[in-house]
């Protein structure tokens, strides 16, 4: 067997296609965890750059109200709504909580996480 790291390898670690939606679970969690990990360290350098002074602070005003930034921000709402939510039903499923209903826990929290995105995302595109 090649345990050999390989790209191949690696995008099929993201690669949902045949699998049960307890790897869809897994894999989802993986890519939000990466996102908001990234959204982190984004996010420290923004309030590095507010730190400047108040032109700085205007300037990201201004860029805030982009609809770009705003998708993004729908976004980290969508991966931290949903990532809470599985961490949740794992949480449940480790002490015993549901281990039978696993697949409708999922599908739950895959249609809350969805409800909440479209709530917020009204709120911060329709007014």
């Amino acid at each position: 067997m090649n345990n050999q790291p390989s790209s191949k390898k690696f995008l099929a670690w993201f690669n949902p296609l045949g699998r049960q939606p307890g790897s869809w679970a897994f894999i989802l969690s993986r890519i939000t965890a990466l996102g908001l990990t990234f959204y982190l360290f984004l996010h420290l350098v923004v309030l590095g750059r507010l730190a400047q002074g108040p032109q700085a602070y205007q300037e990201f005003l201004a860029l805030a109200e982009s609809p770009i930034v705003k998708l993004g921000e729908l976004a980290v709402i969508a991966a931290v709504i949903y990532h809470g939510l599985n961490g949740i039903r794992i949480i449940l499923t480790s002490f015993g909580i549901g281990v039978a209903h696993q697949q409708r826990l999922f599908y739950a929290s895959v249609a809350l996480a969805l409800a909440g995105t479209v709530f917020f995302g009204i709120r911060l595109f329709g007014g």
